[in-house]
């Protein structure tokens, strides 16, 4: 890894932390960001969270306690039925063994305790979920991966670009300390086996990219830690799910 430490600090304070110019996610034994120090946490308010709320403590709401403005939700039914076999484009996507997680990392539809407002997003690194705010009362809950120590960050972004099964390309620094990526140079075709998964969330800030992105990955047993360089991860089938709730302009908060 270059020993060189760099800092970025968007506009307003919008991201707090500090990454290479560079960019990239990848997959836990790529390393292509480097940080200067882990930065203050985001203060957490309305309508992402109150300060104090254990957002781990949200339990699952059955299907028979739906709000009636929000109706059924195929997509938040039994994981045996969300987590099968997805034949997804040009790609199939293998189950995910989801009886070897924890089950508070499956995606669920939970209180709205965090306060997420409706149609925005909030990752709680802390506690490895993301929230989408379906309602004032109600939200999907999804496990996460997050930045290791050292690549920690939190801030307001945007989604500004949305990409299925997208191109993964090493940064150049990285192709040297690791030749036999050089064959990526021109971009690793989307796939199964690539870094970013089945889709890509873009997170911009003030105009400008933050580097950063909501992406899936294929490390399904990554879900639940702090491993990756900085990029939030999703189970592949749960990226899905998010893409399609998410049109781009969509608000998100990682704290």
């Amino acid at each position: 890894m270059n020993s060189r430490l760099t800092r970025r600090t968007f506009l307003a304070g919008t991201i707090s932390g500090a990454s290479s110019v560079l960019a990239g996610c990848s997959l836990s034994n790529f390393t292509e960001q480097t940080f200067s120090q882990a930065p203050a946490r985001a203060p957490v308010g309305t309508p992402y969270g109150p300060a104090g709320v254990d957002m781990t403590t949200t339990g699952s709401i059955g299907t028979n306690r739906l709000a009636p403005s929000i109706g059924l939700d195929p997509n938040l039914s039994s994981a045996a039925e969300m987590y099968g076999p997805l034949a997804d484009g040009p790609y199939s996507l293998p189950a995910i063994p989801y009886k070897e997680m924890d089950q508070r990392f499956r995606r669920q539809r939970v209180p709205n305790q965090a306060r997420v407002a409706p149609g925005t997003i909030l990752v709680d690194t802390r506690n490895h979920h993301a929230y989408f705010g379906l309602s004032r009362d109600e939200a999907v809950r999804y496990g996460v991966g997050v930045g290791k120590a050292g690549f920690e960050w939190s801030g307001d972004a945007v989604i500004a670009l949305k990409k299925h099964w997208p191109v993964w390309t090493p940064p150049q620094e990285m192709i040297e300390r690791r030749p036999e990526l050089v064959k990526y140079s021109g971009g690793m075709p989307g796939g199964p086996d690539n870094p970013l998964g089945a889709r890509s969330l873009y997170l911009y800030a003030n105009g400008r990219d933050t580097l950063y992105r909501l992406h899936g990955t294929p490390e399904w047993d990554s879900i639940g830690k702090s491993m990756s360089s900085g990029c939030i991860r999703f189970l592949n089938h749960d990226i899905i799910d998010l893409y399609n709730r998410a049109p781009k302009g969509t608000r998100v908060r990682v704290v």
